[in-house]
């Protein structure tokens, strides 16, 4: 095994260590003291700062951006590209959806919603499509790693707050968070997988 897939294997674990722990120790007395120190209800400018965040990590943001984005990649020949994208995101929010359904964790009740919610809680759907979104475009899109790191770092930068504001709102816990930071960026190394094993056999993406 080479050192870049040693330490790739390293981080899905970690990533699953995560997500598994998120689920199992969610809801408990960590979950509600950081809950209770981060909710905006009282701070209005970052409740409404939190409210624009969200809005930027939600699908009528997401799904939109990642339509046109695909659809600028066919027009500039990386279609390859363009299907791993708009498929794998898709499937990607998709097993989210699932997961709330399955799993059943119940939205925080320990302060009023600052936005109205309607599915359950875990994982954090805003958290996954930020990073399948907006983490998953700075490492598939760029043609170089130079490019690469400078897309990735404002990146992940955007996917942190998204996630942290849905804590603000008072709609999630932050393990809802975590896991869905976490089961995004497990997702998202599979899109690059795949769109890296692409260009490989075609010579571009």
């Amino acid at each position: 095994m080479t050192s870049n897939r040693l330490l790739l294997a390293v981080l899905v674990a970690v990533l699953a260590a995560l997500w598994f722990t998120a689920f199992i120790e969610g809801a408990g007395p960590v979950d509600r003291a950081l809950l209770g120190e981060l909710y905006a209800g009282h701070r209005p400018l970052l409740a409404a700062a939190a409210r624009i965040l969200a809005e930027v990590g939600g699908g009528y943001v997401v799904t939109p951006l990642v339509v046109l984005t695909a659809a600028a990649l066919l027009w500039w020949g990386r279609g390859r590209l363009a299907l791993v994208l708009l498929v794998g995101n898709s499937v990607g929010r998709l097993l989210v959806e699932f997961q709330k359904y399955e799993l059943g964790r119940a939205r925080p009740d320990l302060n009023p919603h600052l936005v109205t919610v309607y599915t359950l809680s875990f994982p954090s759907a805003h958290s996954a499509n930020a990073v399948l979104t907006y983490v998953a475009m700075a490492l598939m899109l760029p043609r170089t790693q130079e490019q690469r790191i400078r897309w990735l770092v404002p990146a992940a930068i955007l996917a942190f707050c998204i996630g942290l504001s849905r804590v603000m709102l008072g709609v999630h816990w932050p393990s809802d968070v975590i896991a869905g930071w976490s089961f995004g960026l497990l997702w998202t190394l599979l899109m690059v997988a795949l769109a890296g094993g692409w260009a490989k056999k075609s010579g571009r993406a």
